[in-house]
């Protein structure tokens, strides 16, 4: 996997992460919290097709990474706006800007987390082996 591999599937996780919800108002999210308690068919059907999407990336992100791995990430997000804001670079005066922080880290991290076992191959070397079969 090369560096457009890895772009496609941050992309793709950024993609899951803003179609179920955005601070824009366009979001699975806010589609469904319109008509709430009422939910249309499409809905559910939408609803299944992205928790089924959310427990294949988190799955994958939790194997690859491990919680230790996604706290370090979130730990290196938190401290990378900490230095935007110090240095004025970025103002978190409205809560908007928080939540597409929020939105934006946890697309990078599930699309790194799909990443991340190709990485560790390439630095070390090693394969990662999630299950054994016996015959």
């Amino acid at each position: 996997m090369g560096a457009s591999g890895a772009l496609a599937r941050i992309l793709a996780a950024l993609a899951l992460v803003l179609l179920t919800f955005n601070p824009s108002g366009y979001s699975y999210s806010h589609w469904l919290a319109q008509g709430f308690p009422h939910v249309s068919a499409a809905q559910v059907v939408v609803g299944l097709l992205l928790l089924i999407c959310w427990v294949i990336y988190v799955t994958a992100t939790l194997r690859s990474l491990g919680l230790f791995g996604v706290t370090l990430l979130l730990a290196l997000f938190a401290a990378l706006v900490w230095l935007a804001v110090q240095n004025g670079w970025m103002h978190l005066s409205g809560g908007s800007a928080l939540a597409w922080i929020a939105v934006i880290a946890t697309g990078v991290i599930l699309g790194i987390g799909m990443c991340w076992s190709f990485v560790r191959r390439r630095l070390s070397g090693q394969t990662d082996v999630d299950e054994v079969h016996g015959n």
